[in-house]
């Protein structure tokens, strides 16, 4: 029997606190105040916030170590550090394990690890090379703690720089001879090949509404259909990369979300500026029920130092 991914993390959460709790059994004795209805409700959750490694770099100067950024996040009161692989000195073991550990003696987990790939290409030996470093970046997560990777779709790769693909707003055209549909049918094969190693090492993959095939809702969900009962499958919402009707587009896609990233961009933006409004997103998150993590992604031209601390203040109100 296939579990709806959100009742299986649920059922699973419930159960681990009952068994850890030692909760009572059912045919047991009434509760110590004399009531035998009595029960205690939790109280609202709220949701957590962390930091992406990428608001400290943006892949622009000097790059912000992690060590620095999962300090940062511990001085500035944030729960969780997401982690961008291209920020990180290494993928030796011992360096993985030291992040590890720097983040569980800072009191701060470490929540997401941003990987780099992509399935649109014609070419299977492409193709598997980006399968075969997904898995690797799953064994990755899995030793760092890391319950959540970020999933690209990937991009035809037929515009020249990144520069220009946000000119012309994420989109490029097909690789001749080709079609998108083929691109979505090589994407759920490579997607198919991965999931029996994040089941195993109990990592979520999480697909980005990042360009290519998922820079539209419809296109995310297209891709993340063949899946959405799959326990260790999600989509992961940018709120910054739906430049078209964003809130729309937003709302399509929360239902299947497991993971956020916020986009700030005081500064204003590298390639562009959205002035998103985080009471109607918190609201859209709500409303589905959600209650992961939020992780900050600065993508502004202002000092990071001072940046950063003004998304907290206003990501913590609007949540």
């Amino acid at each position: 029997m296939t579990l709806n991914r959100r009742k299986f993390l649920t059922t699973g959460a419930l159960a681990g606190a009952a068994t850890a709790c030692g909760a009572a059994p059912t045919t047991g004795a009434a509760p110590a105040t004399g009531s035998s209805s009595a029960s205690v409700l939790p109280p609202a959750p709220r949701l957590k916030l962390a930091l992406a490694t990428y608001s400290y770099w943006q892949f622009r100067g000097e790059r912000a170590s992690v060590e620095t950024v999962i300090d940062k996040a511990a001085e500035l009161g944030v729960e969780g550090v997401d982690v961008l692989h291209r920020q990180m000195e290494s993928d030796e073991r011992d360096y993985i394990l030291r992040l590890k550990r720097n983040a569980f003696l800072n009191g701060v987990a470490l929540v997401g690890l941003s990987i780099h790939q992509g399935f649109v290409n014609p070419d299977p030996e492409v193709r598997q090379k980006n399968i075969d470093h997904t898995i690797r970046c799953i064994e990755m997560a899995y030793d760092m703690g890391i319950p959540c990777i970020r999933l690209n779709s990937g991009r035809w790769g037929t515009t020249e720089s990144f520069d220009e693909l946000m000119a012309n707003r994420g989109i490029e055209p097909p690789i001749e001879g080709h079609t998108e549909d083929d691109a979505f049918g090589w994407c759920e094969d490579s997607i198919e090949k991965c999931l029996p190693k994040a089941e195993e090492c109990g990592v979520v993959l999480a697909l980005e509404n990042h360009w290519g095939l998922t820079s539209t809702a419809s296109g995310l969900l297209r891709l993340a259909e063949p899946f959405k009962d799959h326990p260790y499958f999600g989509v992961l919402m940018d709120t910054g990369n739906f430049l078209e009707e964003p809130y729309d587009q937003l709302e399509m896609i929360a239902p299947s979300t497991v993971f956020v990233q916020a986009k700030t961009y005081y500064g204003g933006g590298r390639w562009y500026t959205l002035e998103l409004d985080y009471n109607r997103i918190a609201g859209i998150l709500a409303g589905v029920g959600y209650n992961g993590y939020v992780s900050i992604e600065f993508e502004g031209n202002d000092d990071p130092g001072t940046a950063v601390p003004e998304s907290i203040v206003m990501l913590r109100e609007a949540f």
